[in-house]
């Protein structure tokens, strides 16, 4: 009869969910279960809404990335007012857009890394849970953590002044947007005094990629061998194969490089993607159809981004980009490498945001375009944490009649299950005793990943984090509260 170790909710995440470890006799781990709890629905409440509430309506799903769901449902309007797939945006609304995407990524990604992450990679997975956090980084590199705060500042000024308000904005609509951007809120980002600006903000992604770099080169085979196995990968592309986080075609490969699905139009995604449903957590399990469910599974996000591009279209990140894949191989499927392309895209993020903030196309007034009107559209972009389906159908009322999303997460649900199945048998099988730092090190592999599980689920409530570890016969061997 199997022991059972729960984890239980994971922390330094968004929202909540558990872990499953169960043991055998000589307690070798034989099964790892990550276990999403919440539930939404979303999906069901948007039924019977009008179409152009959507883009505002789905954005609660998160606090953490709103503007990605805000702009995947604003897309999939696009092609039901008859502005996606064919006439497309007027200038100013894709960059406005542009503008407003790059800067969530910018500031998720900050937030993620800067807050979240590098509290296990400064002070040791290991370290006492009350030093492993951002008050002492604070402590430790002030420097570091007054540029973390103030970058995330910069990434939620942006989408301000692009969608209206720093969380929950309302810039994107379907055909376009409702605002463009004055030469004000243009140069408030771009002249603001020293060290409120672009500038700025390229120079202290630099900076972070650089602290990434030292910290990897002194501890390689910890980042290299943590939790390491071979997947498919997926993502938009650019038409070019240029790495493009709002909009493109979609291309899969596998751990190889050898493409899967070469570049097709995501408005047919259905033809390519599956999702199966398994009975102990409410996140389904996306996988390639041609593949079937077995093999099928794939990542999203910055690793599996820097596998399917060819290349990064600004100089200072395809620089970074080069020596990236000099250094990690053709495919790299490392789960802490994720860190590493992470940081990269925040440079691109920076470098985007100061080329569209020159553009003079984003002070035009031509806002909004509208063609034949469709019944069915799908959304896809590039969120912070991945690809992000969005698919709608819309009745003659203008009615929303059905909804389905496919979230960063949830793509990477299965990827999750095999770092948490990597790290616990390579750190707790065998062992009797359940210790912190154990714990934390199959966190730290969820963690790689920078899940938002209340998106996943499309929750509610508070939980305490209780692990347990029991015999075969019911007898409480150990117990973590926490």
């Amino acid at each position: 009869m199997s022991r059972k170790i729960t984890i239980e909710p994971v922390t330094r995440v968004e929202g909540h969910g558990k872990v499953t470890i169960y043991l055998a006799d000589d307690n070798t781990v034989e099964t790892t279960r990550l276990h999403i709890v919440e539930f939404r629905g979303f999906e069901r409440f948007v039924k019977g809404r009008p179409y152009w509430e959507a883009p505002v309506l789905v954005q609660r799903l998160c606090g953490i990335c709103p503007v990605s769901h805000h702009l995947a449902a604003a897309k999939a309007m696009d092609v039901i007012v008859g502005a996606g797939t064919g006439k497309g945006l007027t200038p100013v609304a894709e960059k406005m857009r542009r503008l407003m995407h790059y800067g969530q990524i910018f500031q998720s990604h900050s937030l993620h890394f800067f807050h979240l992450a590098s509290p296990d990679l400064i002070f040791g997975y290991d370290a006492p849970p009350e030093k492993r956090n951002v008050i002492n980084i604070a402590f430790t590199n002030k420097e570091l953590a007054r540029q973390a705060v103030l970058m995330r500042k910069f990434g939620q000024e942006v989408i301000k002044v692009t969608s209206g308000k720093k969380i929950h904005g309302t810039g994107a609509v379907p055909g376009g947007i409702n605002k463009n951007l004055s030469i004000e809120e243009r140069d408030s980002l771009l002249k603001e005094k020293d060290p409120f600006n672009a500038d700025y903000m390229i120079k202290w992604a630099q900076q972070g990629l650089d602290f990434f770099k030292d910290y990897y080169f002194k501890h390689k085979d910890f980042i290299d061998n943590f939790s390491s196995f071979p997947s498919n990968h997926l993502s938009l592309v650019r038409e070019d194969g240029a790495l493009d986080l709002y909009h493109g075609v979609l291309r899969a490969i596998d751990s190889e490089g050898k493409k899967i699905l070469n570049d097709v139009d995501y408005q047919d995604y259905l033809e390519y993607i599956g999702e199966e449903v398994r009975e102990w957590t409410y996140m389904k399990f996306p996988y390639i159809l041609s593949l079937g469910k077995e093999k099928g599974w794939y990542r999203v996000g910055p690793l599996a981004r820097l596998n399917t591009a060819d290349f990064i279209p600004t100089p200072l990140a395809q620089k970074e980009f080069e020596e990236y894949k000099r250094i990690t191989g053709k495919v790299n499927y490392r789960c802490l490498h994720t860190h590493w392309a992470r940081l990269i895209e925040v440079l691109h993020a920076a470098e985007m945001i100061k080329e569209l903030l020159m553009d003079p196309d984003l002070q035009n007034m031509n806002l909004i375009t509208r063609g034949k009107r469709e019944k069915r559209g799908v959304g896809l972009l590039e969120a912070p944490r991945g690809t992000l389906f969005h698919e709608y159908t819309v009745n003659d009322d203008d009615l929303i009649e059905s909804c389905n999303l496919i979230v960063s997460t949830t793509n990477n649900n299965q990827p999750m299950n095999n770092a948490v199945n990597c790290v616990a048998k390579n750190l707790i099988s065998g062992k009797k005793e359940i210790t912190e730092a154990m714990l934390n090190a199959v966190e730290v592999a969820i963690r790689a990943y920078d899940p938002c599980l209340s998106c996943a689920t499309h929750a509610y409530g508070q939980m305490p984090l209780e692990i347990t570890l029991i015999s075969h016969d019911g007898k409480v061997l150990d117990r973590k509260i926490r």
